[in-house]
């Protein structure tokens, strides 16, 4: 299979939150702040990539009947790893997150990927795979966390970006961007605008 593909397809055509509409919960939880997103973006990648990679060598030896029990094992040990791994090297995100980490056990992506696709495919696809799934995910996150942080706190990544000279003008932070449902709406004018770059490329052709 082409391994370019895997990567760069979830990050358009079939990027798990807006063309399968997965993951939305951790969208409106972690994405007030971009640091949370992006480290939560990057455990979900990890957790994806290699509980495809481990499912798939495993796939041949796994019974029909139990294969969702053990790839639950296999995702929560992952999970429980990297939850330890930020307690220990990112104390304050690890706080920010609280049990969002651990609900990457039940992340409708990584199991999907799972089942469909590397129970039936090789462990390098199943990993490439995985990857971009991941990559897609982590990109919807970003965006929506950058806007939200930008005009909910005048900042990035904790730093000062909306210059001071603005607020003394009479400027005010959007109070509205931190609260989750904010998270939905910008979620959805990412689908508009996807559909609408879809509607036009059609027209074109």
């Amino acid at each position: 299979m082409n391994l370019k593909k895997l990567v760069i397809e979830p990050l358009r055509k079939a990027n798990p939150v807006t063309v399968l509409v997965l993951g939305i919960c951790s969208c409106l939880a972690v994405t007030a702040k971009l640091k949370p997103a992006l480290v939560m973006g990057l455990s979900v990648t990890v957790v994806t990539a290699f509980s495809n990679l481990i499912i798939s060598l495993l796939r041949k030896g796994i019974p029909s009947r139990i294969r969702i029990i053990v790839q639950l094992v296999v995702v929560a040990t992952l999970v429980i790893l990297i939850d330890q791994f930020l307690k220990a090297f990112a104390y304050d995100v690890s706080k920010q997150l609280s049990v969002y980490v651990g609900l990457i056990i039940t992340n409708c992506i990584i199991m999907g990927r799972l089942e469909a696709f590397a129970l039936s495919h090789g462990p390098v696809e199943s990993f490439f795979d995985g990857l971009g799934n991941g990559f897609g995910y982590s990109l919807i996150l970003i965006i929506v966390a950058f806007f939200r942080e930008l005009f909910g706190s005048g900042t990035l990544l904790g730093y000062q970006v909306i210059p001071q000279s603005f607020y003394d003008a009479g400027y005010q932070n959007n109070g509205l961007m931190i609260l989750p449902p904010m998270a939905l709406i910008i979620v959805g004018i990412v689908i508009w605008i996807r559909d609408a770059g879809r509607r036009d490329v059609r027209h074109e052709t």
